[in-house]
């Protein structure tokens, strides 16, 4: 397994999320992607390559030029208007209000940006699309030929929408990844997002569309970010009716019922035949996450790695959340040691 992994993630770095009731430090942090990388070489996890540069065809398929353009000046534009720090949203547009009516940098975060958790730095944007490159790379080598590849993505990306930014997430790699197959002749793609939080942003982009199978394991919007999406009703729309499946579980999902999900999850992929499966790999369902609930164990994760090659299809991992630092490495490493083990 090629890991595909780069140094330019050190470029997005903020200090602080706008949570409820207060900044606080921000868990989406540089060391995240530095442990990861770490683990794997220790367990002798797959070859570590450098991502090469990619053209921006399929991102601007996924996401609208407007808030691509956005992400690439919001820093400096926020600087020029007198700006101190890394600036986030804090005023979004509601009722009748109408969003495009400002050009002010400050409407423009609350248009594109649909929390907090987004900060943007002077480098930011070359972080994000360094990631972008990492996920096409990678992308590339499975269809290409190898079997599997571990896109070792920061920032991570499954809850940035066509025109928007959220939950850490800037550009939605996952997807990007996809409609790259798809313009190379694949006919078919499946996502299965198996971290804790609910994908929105792939889901919102695939919602109408049926050349991608979109499964989403997630602990209930009911209760867990990102409230607004990930209910068991929510099926696709037009032609991709049918294409879209919801899957979530209470606080304190323990291994039983959350492979038992898992499950059904593979079931419905299997059903739409697709030639290339992505996975959104979070591991932020792991017992000790600081912002999650689950139970799920390293040692769980080597099980789930298993389960997924048993799919015996061409494999794209693309690294989301995880905010466990100490044994997130570990955590990532089981999980692919068991996918590899299968084969």
């Amino acid at each position: 397994m090629k890991i595909i992994a780069s140094d330019d993630h050190r470029q997005h770095a903020p200090e602080f999320e706008l949570a409820p009731g207060a900044f606080n430090p921000i868990f989406e942090i540089p060391d995240r992607a530095e442990i990861v990388l770490r683990s794997l070489q220790e367990h002798e996890v797959g070859t570590v390559i450098a991502p090469s540069a990619q053209a921006d065809d399929a991102m601007l398929q996924i996401h609208e030029r407007s808030y691509v353009e956005f992400l690439q000046t919001a820093h400096d534009d926020y600087r020029q208007l007198g700006g101190k720090g890394n600036p986030t949203a804090c005023v979004w547009p509601r009722g009748n209000m109408r969003s495009d009516s400002s050009d002010s940098i400050i409407a423009k975060f609350g248009r594109y940006c649909f929390d907090g958790a987004v900060p943007i730095t002077e480098s930011t944007y070359e972080a994000v699309i360094a990631s972008r490159d990492i996920a096409l790379t990678a992308t590339k080598q499975v269809y290409d030929g190898d079997r599997a590849a571990f896109a070792l993505c920061r920032p991570p990306g499954h809850h940035a929408g066509p025109s928007y930014a959220g939950g850490y997430c800037y550009l939605n790699n996952a997807a990007i990844a996809a409609q790259w197959l798809l313009n190379n002749n694949v006919s078919q793609v499946a996502i299965l997002d198996i971290d804790y939080h609910h994908g929105n942003g792939t889901q919102e982009i695939f919602y109408e569309r049926g050349d991608v199978a979109f499964v989403s394991i997630h602990c209930d919007p009911n209760f867990e970010y990102p409230y607004y999406a990930g209910h068991e009703d929510e099926k696709g729309r037009g032609d991709g009716e049918g294409f879209n499946l919801n899957l979530p579980l209470p606080r304190k999902t323990g291994l039983d019922a959350w492979l038992g999900v898992l499950n059904a999850g593979i079931s419905f992929i299997q059903s739409t035949s697709p030639d290339y499966l992505i996975v959104s790999l979070g591991v932020d369902t792991f017992e000790n996450d600081p912002i999650a609930s689950f139970r799920i164990r390293t040692g769980d994760y080597r099980g789930i790695g298993k389960r997924i090659a048993e799919m015996e299809l061409p494999t794209i991992f693309i690294f989301e959340g995880g905010y466990a630092v100490s044994e997130l490495g570990e955590n990532v490493a089981a999980l692919l040691s068991g996918f590899e083990a299968s084969f």
